[in-house]
């Protein structure tokens, strides 16, 4: 009997030590950590883009090739026009709230790329960003002017003019090559009434999108001009200097500009 309760007492102490040494394994990851190679999961590309638009990811070159098919589904089957719906909206009533003084120096900026209009069908060819940015076959799709307007950016651009706004749009595009490509886009696109488009120029050659919008947004704030509004797609166009009283960044997980 005393060696039966003794065993008995054994093989309970032993469940024990397993049960422990069980509880430790599993708790040394955290419980949302998914078993296998998580770059190959939804979950690492749900995750991924997250962090490519809170600014977490900086200086990426390409979507990482297992996203392609995230971000294809991202940006064609409907949730990137219901956040851009979500963001426009609060803009809306950001611009309900101005009480404008309509002296004339009441502005608003914009990109144009990706934020006026799309590149969408550009970039289904690059499989959804997951090739490296090519300059010569995008300048080449850029003066076809077969970008489409973004339909809520439109739709916001339109209620800022009739509020009395002055809106400047501001891109990095090259003004030699692609000014009077974009000029036409824009104006077959119906984006009309605008105050001024800014193109990069040779004095801009070299610089970051930074540095160089930054400049663009000092001149217009030296002319009188109040920024109530800056929108954007890259966080390129909503950093450095003269950003405005708020900024809007519209999703974009295709590409990253520095």
């Amino acid at each position: 009997m005393m060696i039966m309760s003794t065993v008995q007492r054994m093989r309970e102490a032993m469940v024990f030590v397993l049960l422990a040494m069980f509880s430790k394994a599993v708790t040394s990851m955290p419980y949302w950590w998914p078993s296998g190679d998580t770059t190959e999961t939804s979950g690492y590309c749900l995750s991924w883009r997250l962090a490519v638009e809170s600014n977490n990811i900086r200086a990426w070159r390409t979507v990482p090739t297992q996203c392609s098919r995230h971000v294809e589904s991202y940006m064609t089957a409907g949730q990137y026009q219901r956040d851009l719906n979500l963001i426009v909206d609060n803009i809306f009533t950001y611009i309900d709230s101005i009480h404008l003084p309509y002296d004339g120096f009441d502005a608003w900026i914009f990109d144009v790329d990706d934020t006026c209009i799309s590149n969408i069908f550009y970039y289904k060819g690059k499989r959804y960003g997951c090739e490296p940015f090519d300059p010569l076959a995008f300048k080449t799709w850029a003066l076809n002017g077969a970008c489409p307007a973004i339909p809520d950016v439109l739709r916001l651009f339109n209620k800022l003019i009739q509020t009395g706004f002055k809106v400047f749009l501001v891109t990095g595009r090259n003004e030699d090559t692609l000014g009077q490509a974009t000029v036409q886009n824009l104006d077959d696109q119906g984006f009309f009434g605008y105050e001024r488009l800014f193109l990069r120029n040779d004095s801009y050659k070299g610089q970051s999108a930074i540095t160089y919008k930054s400049d663009i947004r000092r001149q217009l704030v030296g002319e009188g001009y109040r920024i109530w509004g800056n929108v954007g797609d890259q966080w390129s166009d909503l950093q450095g200097d003269y950003v405005g009283n708020r900024t809007f960044k519209l999703p974009n997980p295709m590409y990253f500009v520095p």
